[in-house]
């Protein structure tokens, strides 16, 4: 093995080890948020409520991509369960009334 390899060698080693050491630390922190969350009994898989700004949006289908934006911007939501609201507004036809 030349002096070169072994430098990689080394680098990606302690590379791996710092990796690794990050993720038994979000592990961790993940652990005592869901504790936390038990604690004052909130459900970590709730979905929140749209707004009325969100529901106008998704009553009409042009505004499909504004009414997603709108909703993660307010609850944090991922894109999947964003659209999945969203399309699950249209649907019903919830918010036309507004």
């Amino acid at each position: 093995m030349t002096f070169t390899e072994w430098v990689l060698l080394i680098l990606l080693s302690a590379s791996g080890a710092s990796h690794f050491g990050y993720m038994r630390r979000i592990q961790e922190l993940e652990r005592k948020l869901n504790l936390v969350l038990t604690h004052l009994g909130i459900d970590s898989n709730a979905t929140v409520a749209p707004s009325s700004h969100v529901m106008r949006l998704a009553a009409n289908p042009r505004q499909r991509i504004e009414a997603i934006k709108a909703y993660r911007e307010q609850t944090g939501a991922g894109l999947k369960v964003a659209a999945a609201v969203i399309d699950e507004i249209a649907k019903n036809g919830e918010g036309t009334g507004t």
